[in-house]
């Protein structure tokens, strides 16, 4: 957590007028300091930090989309983790060490105010398109514990999202708690559990003189070239390591961040590429490419392994322990990102005050009824679309397009900030930042532009309507509908006496990115 002198501003030392001493009530700046200095300092080890991150990270959910290209998997997702995922990681710790109040504030006091609520509104507009994809995912998922045949079905796999998602809504509208220690549960259960399972199961698949259905010879290793459509799901690595910066908040509590926070980043990757190369190498062993599902990978690779040892009754099994802490990530994650769109939303009057209300349990429910609302409707995307994969991949792309927004104002950002701020506290200073910032920033646009291109692995329909169904993702909800708030806001929007709920946290999301859900 930020220190109080940084979250007040940065001037390095704390003023000595309050709004006490001026006879007026203290400011939230001020509660915040005070909150912050009778708060013992609680410190964590880098081995500690290494393991949150991958916590955060790391997920199956996106294996079957590198399986496709077999043992090429391993050099598509070494390239994105250095020049996407460590500069985002480094760069969003000095801002998170020097700066409170998360992407707004950055981007804010960075570039201008506008583009901060863009940023926060980007962070908040992915998940749109985000929930679709993943509850997607669940639905391909518990076919294989009912009927394996659904799991290509349109019709059902958007019957199950709606109904997920609206009941995702009713859970995270009461305000629940007790599934906020469901993340953690997510990781071992739908993630370290299956995943090493996964990839035991493929070595001894293998040593029993199987064929690999991917070609594992050294001729492989970089991915074959036939244009760029080829190389288009790479893009689906840049959401998989995104939500990097609400991790940066945790380098103030290392006790000497310059020379740990790196430690821990180093670790975390090392970590990340193991878990996410391994299980999509596994699935590459047992199912051809030609044959993978996007969204019911993995559970192929179960069903099949599974009936070659003959034990096919845990394919279940292994579809609800995947299920459940998908679901737990989702709920834990679910109303995060919109409370820090309302935070700001109510500081500047960027929303209007219908969307400003809070429930009774102090939560958003009109921000998330409106999200569920488009949401039931891209969800028809699914029955629409022929082909599941084609339509999960759509939503991933969008997903990762308007997220990749908020990056780029992020690295515009922290540029800034370290030139017209030079001497600002900070607890940690990323090490060649210019360079950092330009590699993540040439990745992100590079991985916009190559977004845009129909896969030549899972295309399905003509070009120009992918582009127009991807475009106008990107164009109406991650540009055109901040832009219509921004400019129709009106004075009386402002509501800043009210900003947070009884029981609303003073961050903008959990701990975390998207992918642990």
């Amino acid at each position: 957590m930020a220190s109080p002198t940084a979250e007040s501003g940065g001037s390095g030392t704390p003023s000595s007028v309050t709004s006490e001493s001026r006879g007026a009530p203290p400011t939230r700046e001020e509660m915040r300091a005070a909150i912050t200095a009778r708060t013992p300092k609680n410190y964590i080890t880098w081995l500690m930090l290494a393991f949150m991150i991958t916590s955060s990270v790391a997920s199956l959910r996106a294996a079957p989309t590198m399986a496709v290209y077999g043992l090429a998997a391993v050099f598509l997702y070494i390239v994105p983790a250095l020049v996407f995922l460590l500069p985002t990681s480094l760069v969003s710790a000095e801002l998170a060490s020097g700066w409170s109040g998360g992407v707004y504030r950055w981007v804010a006091d960075g570039i201008s105010k506008p583009a901060g609520f863009l940023a926060i509104w980007c962070q908040f507009a992915m998940t749109i398109f985000y929930y679709p994809s993943l509850l997607g995912y669940v639905a391909s998922t518990f076919a294989y514990v009912i009927n394996p045949s659904l799991a290509s079905n349109g019709v059902y796999v958007a019957i199950v999202i709606v109904v997920l998602f609206w009941t995702g809504v009713w859970v995270s509208s009461q305000g629940t708690k007790a599934v906020a220690g469901l993340s953690s549960f997510g990781l071992v259960i739908g993630t370290l559990v299956p995943g090493a399972l996964l990839v035991v199961l493929g070595l001894v698949f293998l040593g029993q003189g199987n064929t690999s259905a991917a070609p594992m010879d050294a001729s492989h290793l970089l991915p074959q070239w036939t244009g760029i459509a080829s190389l288009v799901l790479i893009v689906n690595n840049f959401l998989s390591y995104a939500g990097m910066e609400m991790n940066a908040v945790h380098v103030t509590s290392l006790r000497k961040p310059a020379k740990e926070f790196p430690r821990s980043m180093f670790l975390a990757i090392g970590l990340v590429l193991v878990i996410f190369i391994l299980p999509a190498l596994a699935i590459s062993w047992v199912i051809p490419a030609d044959q993978l599902s996007l969204t019911a990978g993995v559970m192929q690779a179960f069903d099949a392994f599974f009936a070659n040892f003959g034990v096919s009754w845990l394919t279940p099994i292994l579809g609800l322990m995947l299920i459940a802490a998908s679901l737990g990530g989702m709920l834990t994650w679910l109303a995060g990102p919109s409370k820090g769109l309302l935070t700001v939303a109510r500081e500047e009057g960027y929303l209007p005050p219908f969307l400003q209300k809070l429930n009774k349990h102090g939560v958003q429910q009109n921000i998330l009824v409106s999200q569920g609302l488009v949401t039931t409707v891209i969800a028809l995307l699914y029955a629409f679309i022929p082909d599941v994969s084609s339509s999960y991949w759509i939503l991933s792309v969008i997903t990762t397009q308007v997220y990749l927004i908020m990056y780029l104002l992020l690295f515009v950002a922290a540029v800034r900030l370290r030139r017209n701020k030079p001497d600002h506290p900070r607890g940690y200073r990323a090490p060649a930042l210019t360079l950092l910032c330009t590699v993540g920033f040439l990745a992100s646009v590079a991985a916009m532009i190559i977004g845009f291109v129909p896969p030549a692995q899972f295309s399905s329909g003509s070009a120009g309507v992918y582009l127009l169904i991807v475009g106008g993702g990107l164009g109406v909800v991650g540009i055109l509908v901040p832009a219509l708030f921004y400019l129709l806001r009106k004075p009386h929007w402002k509501n800043p006496a009210n900003v947070g709920g009884p029981e609303e946290p003073l961050v903008d999301a959990p701990a975390g990115g998207p992918e642990e859900a």
